[in-house]
């Protein structure tokens, strides 16, 4: 694969990693507390600004990790990479037919399917968020809390990063963190320019269907594609060239 397609295809693995909801949420309801307490417009986009900066490390970190880690693996195995690639394919199928099925609770508003303990622990850490150290934590802790499902196309893109230069490793990590926080950078612009929150809630949710439906297609669409590019098309070369 050569390196404008590797980078494509870590830009579309960002770009379903964006479609995902709990940072948006918690960056939406930091704002609401933040409002709500009538601090000024400058302490609100600080606050959301530090949110944003440690959700894209905390993404910029699980990339890289899986990276190394998916590295070293290769490198002590003679030929594990269409089992590797075989197991992403399998994570990326099965994690998009559950966010089809319910990533989103069957009750109104923007509820996500995540444990009832951690949604309330972030949702308390949210509320008693006062500075830009904190709102930083509260960044890192939206990755983890939604680590289920963005794990998938951050799997493909680290075992697609690993097959290019160091160089370009570099720059396909930082696309894929740039993109990633696509939807999260928005909405952080949109509060910062001093957007209604209720108008923007009122979007994510008369948009959540298709969120959700097009983050799951996109992971089913993106196994098929990598099914067939990394395990049929190399099984298939291997045989032939054993003949």
């Amino acid at each position: 694969m050569d390196i404008t397609s590797s980078l494509v295809i870590v830009a579309i693995a960002g770009l379903i990693h964006a479609s995902f909801q709990l940072s948006v949420s918690m960056l939406t309801l930091l704002s609401s507390h933040t409002v709500g307490k009538k601090r000024s417009l400058g302490r609100l986009v600080l606050l959301t600004n530090s949110f944003a900066l440690g959700a894209g490390l905390m993404t910029l970190l699980l990339l890289s990790t899986l990276s190394l880690v998916f590295s070293y693996i290769i490198s002590a195995s003679t030929s594990p990479d269409i089992l590797l690639w075989t197991i992403a394919c399998g994570l990326l199928a099965g994690v998009g037919i559950s966010v089809w099925v319910f990533y989103y609770r069957k009750e109104a508003g923007t509820s996500l399917w995540i444990p009832r303990g951690v949604a309330r622990y972030l949702s308390e850490r949210t509320k008693a968020t006062k500075n830009s150290a904190e709102a930083f934590g509260l960044g890192l802790s939206s990755v983890v809390g939604e680590l289920l499902f963005i794990i998938a196309p951050i799997v493909i893109a680290a075992l697609i990063l690993i097959n290019l230069e160091p160089f370009w490793q570099a720059m396909g990590i930082a696309l894929y963190t740039f993109v990633s926080l696509g939807s999260l950078l928005i909405v952080n612009g949109l509060i910062g320019s001093g957007h209604s929150l209720a108008r923007i809630q009122k979007w994510r949710e008369e948009n959540k269907t298709f969120l959700q439906f097009a983050a799951g297609s996109g992971l089913l669409v993106l196994a098929f594609y990598a099914y067939v590019g990394q395990v049929v098309e190399v099984t298939a070369i291997a045989a032939a060239g054993s003949v």
